[in-house]
């Protein structure tokens, strides 16, 4: 339960960023017309550039790849209600997008809800993130759930199959429960995919295609699977038990300012302003850094760049006591240690 402080704080912050939280019709449709029209002539000049040299090709893709990032954030936003005022006109583009990002559009608007609604709260994990251990989760573990552990955060694993496994079979598929809406746009995305893919099939060859698929396939998910890992997997982050957890907390403190390049950031669609999405996602992608620099509390969340990211590689496991991440290395070193002072690493 939030405090009155944490209550008066997060009225506070939202009130602040409250005016930014109206779309702009002519914003959203020109950001349909800049990022789906150059993905169209980039995948094209990908499919041309096949009779030049393939390493043009991945050049070409690569590009493609980035542009399916920035369709992705519409989704997003779309998922949100705030990249058009009417819910229909979301969802339609939303589904467009998805189809185009390989999404589930209404599957994936659920889970995100519930992201949003539990992101850094320790006792409700499991949906809409990614999987992390507590050290002492870890600690009291057995052998084959921890060997399933390690494998799980390899970043080969993470950011090498994940694309595969998440965007080419995992949303090709319902959860278990989803509602009937839910269960239909699924099967619209997919049988969309084996139209609009086996028509490209049928007119460029299957070779052709998969030379410049796979990798606009690959390139984009595993960046996409990169930007919402350290997003709130840093230093300082934010993770705690329902008793301590608080909405403003988790969204300032437990979501990163990812401060990328210009070009970049207009590629990802503002998303490294993760804080201030998090805070208030009825903030369209183009009103963030706008809603940022107004709003100096929100100066105070972490900002990390491309060279201090990195680090997150390799973090593995949450030390509730010191409030950091660990690696597997120092988890090893703990547990061969009985003079270390975690009780239940020693009990273990």
């Amino acid at each position: 339960m939030l405090t009155d402080k944490q209550t008066s704080q997060l009225s506070s912050l939202k009130k602040s960023v409250a005016p930014y939280e109206k779309y702009d019709r002519k914003k959203s449709i020109l950001q349909l017309i800049n990022t789906l029209g150059p993905l169209v002539l980039l995948w094209y000049a990908s499919y041309l550039s096949l009779s030049v040299s393939y390493w043009l090709t991945l050049v070409f893709a690569i590009a493609t790849s980035g542009f399916v990032i920035r369709t992705f954030i519409i989704c997003h936003d779309c998922t949100h209600g705030s990249f058009f005022k009417s819910r229909k006109a979301n969802d339609i583009i939303g589904t467009i997008t998805g189809i185009v990002a390989l999404v589930p559009y209404r599957q994936w608007k659920l889970s995100h809800s519930i992201h949003h609604a539990s992101s850094g709260n320790l006792d409700k994990r499991g949906i809409g993130d990614i999987w992390i251990m507590t050290v002492d989760e870890y600690a009291a573990a057995s052998n084959w759930k921890r060997l399933y552990y390690r494998i799980y955060r390899n970043p080969l694993v993470i950011f090498g199959l994940g694309p595969i496994v998440i965007f080419l079979i995992q949303y090709r598929f319902n959860i278990k429960g989803a509602r009937r809406k839910e269960r239909m746009n699924t099967y619209l995305i997919n049988v969309s995919l084996v139209v609009i893919y086996g028509s490209l099939i049928l007119a460029i060859g299957w070779q052709a295609f998969l030379l410049v698929q796979v990798p606009i396939i690959f390139v984009s998910g595993c960046l996409g699977i990169w930007l919402f890992y350290v997003q709130h997997q840093f230093e300082d982050t934010f993770f705690e038990k329902e008793e301590e957890w608080s909405y403003v907390s988790a969204a300032v403190e437990g979501s990163s300012y990812y401060k990328l390049p210009k070009i970049l950031q207009w590629i990802t669609g503002n998303i490294g302003f993760h804080h201030v999405h998090h805070l208030s996602p009825k903030v369209p992608n183009y009103n963030l850094e706008l809603a940022h620099n107004a709003t100096p509390p929100l100066h105070q969340a972490t900002t990390i760049t491309i060279a201090s990211s990195l680090k997150a590689i390799n973090f593995r496991l949450w030390d509730e006591e010191n409030k950091e991440f660990i690696s597997f290395r120092e988890i090893k070193s703990r547990l061969r240690n009985p003079k270390l002072p975690s009780k239940t690493l020693k009990s273990s």
